[in-house]
This record gives structure tokens, C-alpha cells and sequence, in this order.
């Protein structure tokens, strides 16, 4: 099979859709299918051969700290005409992804689009709520163009079809469970999560230093709380952040990848997550396949990651003044953290990205064979 994936997001940005995208991409070239990226310019490089078209992009000061988007442009026209995919895959589409449904639904391409993350909710997080309604029907615009509407999760699916998007299926999570494993706990790795000094639990946040993610609720755990907080990601609130929460008890490590985050999150004792609008969650299954017990707040997509015996707990979002007591509970040693520990690894296995791209590959053939015989591809 020959897929086109048009992202609004691209090397050398971290987040959820890159990250689901680098591991589909992986999967799709084990089972020897032949893909393409069309993405903003500036990770061109491609992932095991695959290749990357780049577009120009722009950012946002306003928005998502700058994240570049890509633009709507020919090139993904002629890309996908070159390329002459069975289906075409765009994730989130917006404003590079305009570009893919354009072109797709010209060359009469087979089109599913994937919903990723509620930008008007992240609009109102820069005072931009006002623009809710049109994103909205921007979005129902679009996604009514394609064949298919995926879901990365329950709590995304409940959200689209609540705005009249869909009905959407599924695109389950998935982690890489060799590379995020207990077994990489170390020293030497610890000593960097605590520059060095004695610290008796260290809680991990792994994520983007920007508004929307709700980072001013680290901050009850960087005032000496019996804790020493270490915090992975780089982004726009970065100084700020520094500024406001820098003292002996915090840490700030920026972008770490690979093995050496694999590392972080295993050395770590409990791992926060302080956001209330995540649709993905990515580092929630991360931290789990970490062996690593979670404290995050109730939302739907804490919720379905963190439900039943992994370890984790659940804080309510109204209830700040208990993240950093539920936060020294779950990462204090001893046997109920090694009990916790064991609980949050079981947890992840449930989740392979092996299973969730055959579960996209079925999707992919239901599209084309509608295509192809004029049925209906979301039965």
C-alpha cells in the first residue's frame, strides 16, 4: 500500500502527532508499505527512507508559542500527483491540511483525516476563545471532505462528535515498550534529573513548555515540598518558567530524546502531568511503560489512560493544594512503589504501535475498497 501523510507538524517539533507519526511510519516500513510526508520545511531528512516533502511554514507568536504550520501550497499537489498514493492521510487538518484535502479530493484520492488536538480550547488559552465557534465550523468543514474521521482517542472521539464531526473511528494509542522500559533506571541518569544533588523522590514532567499546557501547576511542587522536580521539554515558557520555578529543587534538562529520555523517565520516582486539555496523551503511556506511577489531573484522556490497577492517581482539576501530597505518596520508595511500579508496566503493555497501525491499515483498505466499489468506508 502507498499512503501520502500531509502534518501540520513536523521535525524538529515534540509533540504528540510527531511522535505518533515517526512510530506509524516505522511500522509501515516493517510491513513493507510505502509511505510519504508532506510537512513544514526543516525535517526534510525523513524517517528509515521515508521521504519528506517540505513546505514553508510560518508561526504564531499568539499561538502555540510559535509552533511552526506549515502553508497551504502547490507543491502538495505535485507531491501527491508524483507520488500517486492509494490513500491520502491528513493529520489535523487546518491550514497545511487545507492543502491536503484540496488536492486529495482533485485527484480523487481516497482521504482520511485524523483529529489530534482542540485548537479553539488552545485559542482560548491565549485569549482567542472568541474565535471557538469558526474554528469549529472550519473544522467540520474540512473533515466532512474526507472518507473517514479518526480519533486518537475515546475522550477526542466524544469531543469531534459532540461538534457534529464524524462519526469517527478510532486510531488507538500505542508506545514503544522496548525503548520506554523500568529496565533503564540508572545513576548516573538520576543525578542528571537532580543536577547532581541527594533528592529522596523526584517527580518527572516530559512535555512542551508552552501556555496551553497548563505549567503554572508545577509550581506547589518546586517550593521544597519533600520533592525535587525535574522537568524534560523546551518551548516559549521556558524562561519564565526558569525565572518562577529555579531554585535547588527543580531541575530543568530541556529536549531529550531517545535513549537518554527513555533514561529520564526510568530514574524518575512519580511523573506529573499538570495539563487539562491533552486529546493524546502520549506521555502518560510513556511514563506507564516506565514503570513509572502517575499523578495527572481528572480529565477524559487522564482518565482513560489511568483508569483501573496502573499505579496512578487521579487529582481533581479544582484540587491543586493535593497534587504535591499525591505526588510525594506515589513516588516515596519502598514496596508499594515497587508494587506501583509493577502495576503501571502491566498497564502500558496493553498498548503496541504494532497493533495500532494494523488497526490503521484496516482503515486505510475499508477507505480505498469504498472508493473503489462505492460503499460507505465508516460501517
Amino acid at each position: 500500500m502507498r499512503i501520502a501523510y500531509v502534518t501540520e507538524t513536523w521535525r524538529p517539533s515534540v509533540d504528540g502527532v510527531v511522535t505518533r507519526l515517526e512510530a506509524t511510519l516505522a511500522q509501515l516500513g516493517h510491513l513493507g508499505h510505502q509511505a510519504l510526508v508532506v510537512a513544514p520545511r526543516g525535517g526534510e531528512a525523513g524517517l528509515g527512507g521515508v521521504p519528506v516533502v517540505g513546505v514553508p511554514s510560518v508561526g504564531f507568536s499568539f499561538l502555540a508559542g510559535g509552533k511552526p504550520w506549515g502553508l497551504p501550497s502547490p507543491r502538495v499537489g505535485r507531491a501527491l500527483r508524483k507520488f500517486r498514493p492509494d490513500v491520502v492521510h491528513v493529520l489535523h487538518p487546518f491550514i497545511l491540511g487545507l492543502a491536503g484535502v484540496a488536492a486529495a479530493r482533485r485527484l480523487r484520492l481516497p482521504l482520511v483525516a485524523s483529529f489530534h488536538q482542540d485548537i479553539a480550547l488552545v485559542a482560548s488559552r491565549y485569549h482567542l476563545g472568541w474565535l471557538g465557534p469558526a474554528i469549529w465550523a472550519y473544522t467540520r468543514y474540512l473533515h466532512a471532505l474526507a472518507d473517514v474521521t479518526l480519533a486518537t482517542s475515546h475522550a477526542a472521539a466524544a469531543t469531534v462528535a459532540a461538534h457534529r464531526i464524524g462519526p469517527p473511528l478510532l486510531w488507538p494509542y500505542g508506545v514503544d515498550l522496548d525503548l520506554f522500559n523500568p529496565a533503564r533506571r540508572n545513576e548516573r541518569a538520576r543525578a542528571r534529573l537532580t543536577g547532581g544533588r541527594h533528592a529522596h523522590v523526584v517527580a518527572l514532567y516530559v512535555g512542551r513548555l508552552a501556555p496551553e499546557k497548563d505549567l503554572e501547576r508545577l509550581a506547589p511542587l518546586a517550593t521544597g515540598c519533600g520533592l525535587h522536580l525535574a522537568v524534560v521539554g523546551d518551548g516559549p515558557l521556558r524562561p519564565a518558567l526558569e525565572r518562577r520555578l529555579g531554585g535547588p529543587s527543580v531541575t530543568f534538562l530541556g529536549r531529550l530524546t531517545g535513549t537518554a529520555l527513555a533514561e529520564a523517565y526510568a530514574s524518575a520516582d512519580v511523573f506529573v502531568f499538570p495539563s487539562t486539555i491533552e486529546t493524546l496523551g502520549l506521555v502518560l503511556l510513556e511514563a506507564l511503560a516506565s514503570g513509572l506511577p502517575v499523578v495527572a489531573f481528572a480529565t477524559g484522556t487522564s482518565e482513560e489512560i489511568l483508569a483501573g490497577e496502573t499505579g496512578s492517581r487521579l487529582c481533581p482539576p479544582g484540587a491543586l493544594e493535593l497534587f504535591p501530597a499525591m505526588a510525594r505518596e506515589l513516588g516515596t520508595p519502598g514496596p508499594a512503589w515497587l508494587r506501583r511500579s509493577r502495576q503501571a508496566r502491566r498497564a502500558a503493555q496493553r498498548w503496541s504501535w504494532r497493533t495500532a497501525t494494523e488497526k490503521l491499515l484496516a482503515v486505510y483498505e475499508a477507505v480505498i475498497n469504498a472508493d473503489r466499489h462505492g460503499g460507505d468506508p465508516g460501517r
